[in-house]
């Protein structure tokens, strides 16, 4: 080894370093006011839930920051997840806030493991918003939730002055039941284990981004919401999530923040490196000629209907058979392993032959796509 390629081998390693110290520090919020950017599920939104919410509200079942909390009430295990929805537009290719928020929630249950059961739905309507329109959007709730195989069995509504909602905000709150033998989390990754993406990702933040109409882009392009449970369902029962031994260690639906925050999210919690191959992550040609004309990332863009999925390598091949079983896993591809190295990192082998790390995403690109 030339003595050029021994330096170059230690400035990598002392920027690894550096980067690696740098998030072992607990985040420390700078900020005195909200920007758009807390609500972008990057590096913003981690120092707010770390720094504000998870410092005032903190306890063992919300520590693990998972998208539900898991929980035993007489010896019933219970799955509750909340999430809230502000999309602009209201209506989009593929989709619209209605069913955007009942597929939500219930996609955060599936991925911890449960069957979903009911959910609850609190509306806040803005003076002056069509009532056509909320037909509209219940009548879509209502059959996502037939499709979901889950009730809407109470709620709220609130109504705001004209200009201050956006026409509609939904939050929807949902409860499920988790097998004893299932246990999933971020936290379970380990070395050698595969991931996994079951489709092609950054379809509905891209959609819902044109359907503005604020930039003079058409494609042929709809929003990939849906109901996860049954593609969940099927994972479980053909490869497990038991305690001990193989199986699947995680799952994560990868809404805001994408894939690169999921994986991120991964890294920190397990304390262990994930690797990338950037060939091997499903982008449509249309998705991915969007981006880079707008200068974006597609690990970075939101989905509604794909999920990372971490498993242990035993059964690798077990689960991408029993995912691309189901229409919503057709497409599903191993995107990368993780690794010892870097812990708490992600890197990503590109199609150029380099390697770059895939950091939280900064800013907020795509504001109010769900």
């Amino acid at each position: 080894m030339t003595a050029a390629k021994v330096a170059a081998g230690r400035s990598e390693s002392g920027v690894l370093d550096r980067v690696e110290a740098a998030r072992r520090r607990r985040p420390k919020l700078r900020d005195t006011h909200i920007t758009s950017a807390h609500g972008a599920g990057g590096k913003a939104t981690a120092t707010l839930i770390d720094a504000v919410f998870l410092e005032g509200l903190r306890n063992p079942l919300l520590e693990p920051l998972e998208d539900a909390a898991v929980f035993t009430v007489d010896g019933t295990r219970l799955a509750l997840t909340t999430d809230s929805f502000v999309v602009t537009p209201l209506f989009f290719p593929g989709g619209d806030i209605g069913d955007l928020a009942v597929n939500g929630t219930v996609n955060d249950l599936a991925v911890a493991g449960a069957r979903p059961l009911h959910l609850a739905c609190a509306v806040i309507l803005e003076e002056g918003m069509a009532v056509d329109d909320l037909r509209r959007i219940v009548a879509s709730m209502a059959r996502a939730a037939t499709d979901a195989g889950v009730s809407i069995v109470t709620g709220d509504t609130k109504v705001v002055q004209r200009g201050r909602a956006d026409g509609c905000y939904v939050t929807t709150t949902g409860i499920g039941l988790v097998p004893a033998d299932i246990r999933l989390g971020a936290a379970r990754a380990r070395p050698g284990d595969a991931v996994l993406v079951t489709g092609p990702i950054g379809d509905h933040g891209i959609t819902v981004l044109l359907a503005r109409g604020e930039l003079d882009i058409s494609a042929d392009l709809s929003s990939d919401t849906a109901p996860l449970a049954e593609l969940t369902s099927r994972l479980l029962e053909a490869v497990g999530a038991p305690a001990d031994g193989p199986g699947v260690r995680a799952m994560r639906d990868a809404t805001r923040g994408g894939v690169a925050t999921i994986l991120n999210e991964v890294a920190t919690a397990a304390g262990v490196g994930v690797i990338v191959d950037e060939d091997a992550v499903p982008v449509r040609p249309t998705v991915r000629g969007a981006c880079e004309l707008l200068g974006l990332d597609p690990l970075y863009v939101a989905c509604e209907g794909r999920m990372v999925v971490i498993v242990a390598p035993e059964v690798a091949e077990a689960a991408l058979a029993a995912l691309r079983s189901h229409p919503l896993g057709a497409d599903t591809a191993v995107i990368g392993r993780i690794a010892d190295d870097p812990p708490g990192m992600v890197l990503l082998n590109t199609a150029f032959g380099g390697t770059r790390i895939v950091d939280l995403l900064v800013g907020d690109p795509l504001p109010r796509i769900c």
